[in-house]
């Protein structure tokens, strides 16, 4: 049981088992991958092993219509993010793009087999009035949020609500922090946007450092309490932590900022998980830096039974009698992070009582 739990974590780390899968086995493969939003992603890595004739021709079309997808989406975030740009012309601030859309803009390993729901852009606060009022002026809106949870959105959270355009569904999400202003941690955005990098091939395009983006794609990961896609993030991470075109310095200035930023904790959890789960190389210095960030083994030892829990996809098969228990601590360990006890437990009932219909807004 335990070894059908874990097929796409020991296909991610070793690819080359696949050669000995049954038919049975490509099945569950394909439906765990699928649920994880790593299907275009698992048929690279195949391809990229020289494994892509391992693949039965009965499962073939599902890893064809995957990389066909993840092909039209990466073309389209590239173009979507031409018209944001465009309708952020007179925005006296750099634009950053956030997680995979900065990845695909940037050109990265990390864009590899990368599905996408929306895109994440970055702007100052002070300027985040007139960013909203000319994504309206181009088509864009908020939608699909009673009004207590665009309320909350813009008294607690680090972005306002989404904004779907009105004809191409497309759906921006508008950040001005990489944290609430009522979490725990509070990286400057100011140093964020001070070292961020302008995208040759499109004009007026930023993202992050490479160590800030790892470091917001940790933040973001052990910081959300709903990780149908934990794995996918995993994934983004090895890839950018894997990415040969990091400077030698790399791993000592990562680890660096992470203290400079307040997100060590993030860093910690991150590199302890993308080890576990995908054999990352991880310096043993830099993991002896990150070391003064963890927990106490007691508060470890049930932080590792969670996410070892809710970051495996979201599948029958990868789940046990503990999962539900793990999902539900990692919910509330995130609204935890977020906001004091003042203002949590008066929300929770909210959300449990008063508009139990509505599923609690997700932070990007």
């Amino acid at each position: 049981m335990r070894a059908a739990r874990d097929l796409i974590v020991r296909t991610l780390r070793t690819p080359e088992t696949v050669r000995r899968y049954s038919l049975g086995d490509w099945d569950l493969l394909v439906r765990q991958a699928h649920a994880a939003g790593l299907l275009a992603r698992l048929s690279a890595r195949l391809s990229g092993q020289g494994l892509a004739a391992a693949i039965p021709a009965p499962v073939r079309w599902h890893f064809d219509a995957a990389d066909t997808l993840a092909a039209r989406q990466q073309i389209a975030v590239r173009w979507e993010l031409q018209q944001i740009r465009a309708a952020l012309a007179d925005l006296d601030a750099p634009l950053i793009v956030l997680k995979g859309a900065a990845y695909v803009a940037a050109g990265l390993p990390a864009a590899t087999g990368r599905l996408f729901s929306d895109i994440d852009i970055l702007v100052p606060r002070d300027a985040l009035r007139a960013a909203e009022s000319s994504l309206m002026l181009a088509g864009w809106h908020a939608s699909g949020l009673s009004d207590y949870d665009k309320r909350y959105y813009r008294r607690w959270m680090h972005e306002i609500p989404p904004m779907q355009h009105a004809l191409r569904d497309t759906v921006i999400d508008v950040h001005h922090a990489i944290l609430p202003d009522t979490a725990r941690y509070h990286p400057d955005t100011a140093r964020l946007c001070a070292r961020a990098q302008a995208v040759a091939d499109l004009p007026g395009i930023h993202v992050l450092a490479p160590e800030d983006r790892i470091l917001h794609a940790a933040t973001h990961l052990f910081h959300d309490g709903e990780l149908p896609h934990g794995l996918r993030d995993l994934t983004d991470l090895d890839l950018l932590l894997r990415d040969p075109a990091n400077p030698p310095d790399f791993w000592l200035r990562l680890a660096s900022r992470a203290d400079e930023l307040e997100l060590g904790r993030s860093l910690y959890y991150a590199l302890r998980h993308v080890r576990h789960f995908l054999d990352t190389p991880v310096p043993e210095s830099v993991l002896a830096a990150v070391a003064a960030h963890a927990p106490g083994h007691a508060t470890l030892a049930v932080m590792d039974a969670v996410f070892s829990r809710a970051l495996a996809p979201d599948h029958a098969s990868c789940a046990d009698r503990l999962t539900p228990a793990a999902r539900l601590a990692a919910y509330v360990r995130a609204h935890w992070l977020r906001m004091p006890p003042h203002l949590l437990l008066p929300h929770l009932f909210h959300k449990a009582f008063v508009n139990p219909a509505q599923r609690p807004p997700k932070p990007a």
